[in-house]
């Protein structure tokens, strides 16, 4: 990891635009990059080469699981005592209203805490990528090792994330119809605009700020992909669960011991579905971000069509 730990200069806008490559794409303008529906296509085909990467350490697939038990043991610690205190104690000196403010900001800590120990576990699944992209051999420990290494970075971009979220919902909840749409709009915006801001922490040891610049600079380059990613993934999502859909409503139909049995192997099924799914989405961004910086393709993505996906062909 002593290479992959030097932090390398974001790509400036300047440096990007004299690639012919994205001059080419640029002239083209942006609805023309949207009208391009083969980047889903492209994204899809990079998800099965994500996949064949991320067979070769399946281990990875546990940092979501321990993603999960750490937002589990969060809420248990944070809930269950808040729960036994107003169950013993009542409400508070100041009555109803009292503990409605209570209760506010223990959803708000909530949140926050969850919110940390994503970015987190994100970027151990990152941490581990890219060390396999790079040639490396990843274990669980070695991938939080890293992400560890970089919390000065990833607190501060947890608590950023949160505060946006909250400023976002707040307007949104004040809103009009079509205040809630620009909100909305907004709200995509600063995912793509921030789409690779954990790769550039990871990867490069980027801070906050600079990570959020790094990200923003790589935007004109990426953000095609970056919305056919996002189409891509849910469309990959939305059929993977369509058999425990099925499964579900013949579940139903039977009733009885099998409708029990039905629900167990439903949430089995949707949970491997978004551990898979989280960990791919971790791979496939961490390899745009690596050709996206050195115009290199990673290994592991050598015979795919990395370099038709993306403006840097």
């Amino acid at each position: 990891c002593t290479n992959a730990s030097k932090q390398r200069d974001p790509p400036t806008t300047a440096s990007l635009a004299q690639r012919p490559e994205a001059a080419s794409r640029a002239e083209k303008g942006p609805l023309a990059t949207i009208a391009d529906v083969g980047r889903i296509s492209n994204t899809i085909e990079l998800a099965k080469v994500s996949w064949q990467v991320l067979r070769k350490d399946r281990e990875l697939l546990v940092i979501p699981v321990l993603s999960f038990a750490c937002s589990i043991v969060e809420l248990v610690g944070l809930w269950v005592p808040a729960i036994w205190l107003f169950d013993a104690s009542g409400p508070a000196d100041g009555g109803k209203g009292g503990m409605n403010q209570t209760l506010a900001l223990l959803g708000l800590a909530t949140a926050l805490a969850l919110k940390v120990v994503g970015v987190f576990f994100k970027g151990a699944l990152v941490s581990g990528a890219h060390e396999r992209l790079s040639g490396g051999d990843p274990t669980v420990r070695s991938s939080l090792r890293r992400a560890t290494s970089r919390l000065p970075a990833l607190l501060p971009w947890a608590v950023l994330t949160f505060v946006v979220g909250l400023i976002l919902a707040a307007l949104k909840e004040r809103a009009g119809r079509l205040g809630r749409f620009m909100t909305d709009m907004v709200g995509a915006a600063w995912g793509v605009a921030t789409f690779l801001v954990i790769p550039a922490m990871i990867v490069d040891g980027h801070g906050t700020v600079s990570g959020l610049k790094a990200s923003g600079s790589l935007l004109r380059e990426t953000w095609g992909e970056n919305l056919a990613a996002r189409v891509g993934f849910g469309l990959l999502g939305f059929l993977a669960i369509v058999p425990a859909a099925i499964l579900s409503f013949v579940a139903g139909a039977l009733g009885g011991s099998a409708l029990i049995v039905g629900i167990v192997v439903i949430l089995a099924y949707v949970a491997y579905v978004v551990v898979v799914l989280t960990a791919l989405s971790a791979v496939f961004q961490t390899a745009l971000y690596l050709y996206a910086t050195t115009g290199s393709v990673p290994a592991g993505f050598e015979g795919s069509n990395l370099r038709d996906s993306f403006i840097l062909n």
